[in-house]
């Protein structure tokens, strides 16, 4: 009896678990056949491949990186050499991801809210959406989003926590204004002029929990994000509200105490006065140790004595800006990969040059490019918290940030950006400026693209 009864365990166990290893398998096999399709030479075979990875999700472009895990990282080493098929695995990589320059990301993006939503529900997981001017699919996206796919998401850790904490999505907020010089002789130049980029962090169920302004280096980024993931995972909690309003109190005052404390250390007059002996300086989750609405009493007091934003602004000239941005300069450090993708765009001389690397280092013009881009982007940083992600903390602390994702993502471009969507120019025709052109000019320009 006992023996015919582990026969019929095992009958059972092949009747359920070999069909499914079986299907398994064959899904692996189909996998595999699409990624090999979506570098076909034939285009149409290509596309449909491409198209039918990105329908399976983040495991469609797993696999298509896993297949050519070699070439990436070919490529990744010396990214100013590319191999023959080089161009396809890119262009697949690409749309299978929905992001230009994915080879040094990998990460997968929906373009649909919806499904997003779905997917965060499915996986526990807080969104990561990105507005943007233009679509992060191609190159010429707006200038914030373009750094965004060479500083923050090539970056190894930033990369990691998106890929394994986030589900990632992105839509465009309206097109990007590009710039044509024609020098006449047959030469063009294209570039993007204007733009702002801003990822909000969102509960599964698409509520706001923080906005994150503009550009920020990759340790900034990444504190960024992790610290608003923590409040937006306890999203079911009952006293999620509270613990929301703690949340941005909290920031609220250690950015006001954080840029108080930069202007005193580069030297800069008129020093706010400390806060009382004993005040503790709070952390970004302090209140994971005390209830909510303890901490909320509490921080009140604490929020009265710190320096006033418009107090600290009028402090902060550019110069200022300069030396506080010096002392914040490891948060804007760009990883190996974050340097691949800035040679990957250089003319291939600018990397090529056979030297030694004591050598190189002195000589390379990327090195001094680099340095420079990485002070910028520390200026950047510290600008977009203190005086743009301060507002935020004041908004939602108000109760002047609770709205749904589009209406907040409105008045971030109209208030913080100042980019309204009333102004179809963007800012870029202001009305009370002369320009010795006829007053019919700006018409002329948005029926033809150029001046007659």
């Amino acid at each position: 009896m006992r023996r015919t009864m582990v026969l019929l365990v095992a009958v059972l166990i092949c009747a359920v678990f070999v069909p499914l290893a079986r299907s398994r398998a064959h899904a692996s096999e189909d996998q595999t056949a699409l990624c090999i399709a979506a570098l076909s030479e034939n285009k149409e075979e290509a596309s449909w491949a491409i198209l039918a990875l990105r329908a399976e999700g983040p495991s469609g472009l797993e696999a298509l990186v896993s297949t050519y895990q070699a070439a990436i990282d070919r490529h990744r080493r010396n990214p100013t050499k590319s191999e023959p098929m080089w161009d396809r695995l890119a262009a697949a990589l690409d749309g299978v991801a929905a992001q230009k320059d994915a080879w040094a990301a990998g990460l997968y993006w929906y373009t649909d809210l919806g499904a997003a939503q779905r997917a965060a529900k499915e996986s526990g997981r807080p969104i990561l959406s990105l507005r943007l001017l233009g679509t992060l699919d191609t190159e010429f996206s707006c200038a914030n989003s373009r750094f965004f796919r060479t500083v923050l998401y090539p970056d190894a850790a930033v990369g990691r926590a998106l890929r394994e904490g986030f589900v990632l999505h992105w839509q465009s907020h309206r097109p990007v204004p590009k710039l044509t010089i024609d020098f006449g002789d047959g030469r063009k130049i294209e570039r993007t002029i204007t733009g702002n980029s801003v990822h909000y962090v969102l509960t599964p169920n698409g509520r706001v929990v923080d906005v994150i302004p503009g550009l920020y280096g990759p340790a900034a980024f990444l504190r960024a994000v992790t610290d608003a993931s923590g409040v937006a995972r306890a999203a079911d909690r009952a006293d999620f509200n509270a613990m929301l309003a703690t949340y941005h109190e909290t920031r609220l005052v250690a950015g006001r105490r954080a840029w108080d404390n930069d202007l005193r250390t580069v030297g800069a007059a008129g020093g706010a006065q400390p806060a009382a002996a004993g005040a503790a300086k709070p952390t970004a989750m302090a209140g994971t140790r005390i209830t909510a609405s303890k901490m909320a009493v509490e921080l009140r007091p604490l929020l009265a004595m710190t320096p006033d934003r418009g107090t600290l602004e009028e402090r902060t000239d550019e110069a200022t800006w300069a030396k506080i941005a010096a002392l914040h300069a490891p948060d804007a450090r760009l990883d190996a990969s974050s340097r691949a993708v800035i040679l990957s765009k250089g003319p291939d001389a600018v990397a090529a040059n056979l030297v030694t690397v004591s050598k190189k280092f002195v000589e390379d013009p990327t090195v001094r490019m680099i340095r420079n881009f990485e002070r910028s982007v520390a200026e950047d940083t510290v600008r977009n918290e203190y005086l743009f992600h301060g507002q935020i903390h004041e908004w939602f602390v108000r109760g002047q940030a609770l709205a749904t994702l589009d209406e907040l993502n409105e008045k971030v471009y109209a208030q913080l950006f100042l980019m309204p969507r009333s102004d179809p120019w963007l800012g870029l025709v202001p009305a009370d400026t002369y320009t010795a052109l006829p007053a019919d000019a700006t018409a002329l320009i948005g029926k033809s693209g150029s001046l007659k």
